[in-house]
């Protein structure tokens, strides 16, 4: 984990957050900004929000540029919930729910896989006295003959 950013007390629900989360995790932090970009979902504002936050974050603190950076851990949890009446029929009262979210996010590096530099171990070469080995190769028949063999048939005895 390179950075981490968080946004709390956010006025959305938590399942709405989610369904974006999902569309973001693993990507790296470019490709995730332009797709939040062009998402037309009210939680990208707030995600954007975040993640801006913890590439800029990367960028002062480690110098490390966004190309680089991919959304290795994402979540979003519950807050509390704000609890609220409206007036309904009959004089009574029926409560509303505002619920609210944390989100959290960590960057990561990306892993760039390192080529391995061996040294080319010498091949010895066996010398042959110009004959080569014969392979043995079934022919047709001989083949077809062993198919048969494996294949024992049973006979029922006659009946007497």
């Amino acid at each position: 984990m390179i950075t981490k950013a968080s946004a709390k007390y956010i006025r959305i629900g938590p399942r709405k957050v989610r369904k974006v989360l999902d569309l973001v995790r693993g990507m790296s932090a470019v490709k995730a900004d332009a797709l939040l970009n062009n998402l037309s979902k009210r939680p990208c504002i707030y995600i954007k929000r975040v993640l801006k936050s913890a590439v800029d974050s990367a960028d002062k603190r480690f110098h490390i540029p966004a190309s680089s950076l991919y959304i290795s851990m994402i979540k979003a949890d519950q807050g509390p919930i704000i609890k609220r009446f409206r007036a309904a029929s009959m004089g009574r009262a029926s409560e509303w729910l505002h619920r609210t979210t944390h989100i959290m996010l960590e960057l990561d590096k990306i892993k760039v896989p390192e080529k391995k530099i061996t040294k080319s171990s010498e091949k010895t070469e066996k010398k042959t006295d110009g004959k080569k080995a014969k392979t043995a190769v079934p022919s047709s028949a001989h083949a077809e003959h062993k198919a048969e063999s494996k294949r024992k048939v049973k006979m029922k005895p006659a009946r007497a």
